[in-house]
C-alpha cells in the first residue's frame, strides 16, 4: 500500500492507544527468518510460530518436480494461523478484559461476533479500506491501520529533498 509498519512503534501504540499489556503475533514459522522474530519478541510481542507448508501456486501432476526456473516464481509457503488465533483468544478469554484483532480477515467473523456478544471486543485494527464485508456490522469497531500511516510508518528517506538530506 506505499508503506511499510514499523513494528516498534506499532507496539509502542497499543501501549499507549488502548493499554495493551500482551500483544501476540502469530506467524508461519519459517528458519530463514528467526532474527526478525528475536527482534519482534525485543519490541514487545509474544510470539506464536506455527508450522508453514510450501506449496506451489500452479498444481503440479502426480509425481511432477518444478523446473529449477520456475520453482521460486510458483512455491507459495503458507502458515494458516487462523485457527490458532481463534482457539487462543478463546482459551485466554478468562485472562484478558477486551481482546483488539488486528486482521481484515472475513475468517474471524465468528470470533469477531462471539467476542461482541460477551463485551469483550475492544477494537478491530483493519491493515486499510479493502477488510471483509463480512467485517461490516462491526464497523464501530474498526480501526484502519493506513490511517495512522503517519504515527506508525518507518521513516522515507528516500523521499527526503536533496537539501535535506545534505545539511549538517
Amino acid at each position: 500500500m506505499g508503506w511499510k509498519m514499523d513494528w516498534k512503534k506499532f507496539r509502542e501504540w497499543l501501549k499507549t492507544e488502548y493499554n495493551v499489556e500482551k500483544a501476540f503475533m502469530f506467524i508461519g514459522y519459517m528458519p530463514d527468518f528467526e532474527k526478525l522474530y528475536d527482534q519482534l519478541h525485543s519490541q514487545g510481542y509474544l510470539i506464536v510460530l506455527k508450522p508453514t507448508l510450501e506449496m506451489f501456486n500452479e498444481p503440479l501432476a502426480e509425481g511432477e518436480k518444478p523446473k529449477i526456473d520456475e520453482k521460486e516464481e510458483k512455491r507459495v509457503v503458507k502458515g494458516n494461523i487462523d485457527a490458532d488465533l481463534v482457539l487462543h483468544v478463546m482459551k485466554e478469554k478468562i485472562n484478558y478484559d477486551k481482546a483488539i484483532i488486528v486482521s481484515g480477515d472475513g475468517d474471524f467473523y465468528t470470533l469477531i461476533e462471539h467476542l461482541d456478544q460477551e463485551n469483550k471486543l475492544l477494537k478491530v485494527l483493519t491493515p486499510n479500506w479493502q477488510y471483509s464485508s463480512l467485517l461490516k456490522p462491526y464497523e464501530n469497531y474498526i480501526v484502519r491501520l493506513d490511517q495512522k500511516r503517519q504515527e506508525l510508518r518507518y521513516p522515507d528517506f528516500k523521499k527526503r529533498k536533496p537539501h535535506q538530506a545534505n545539511k549538517k
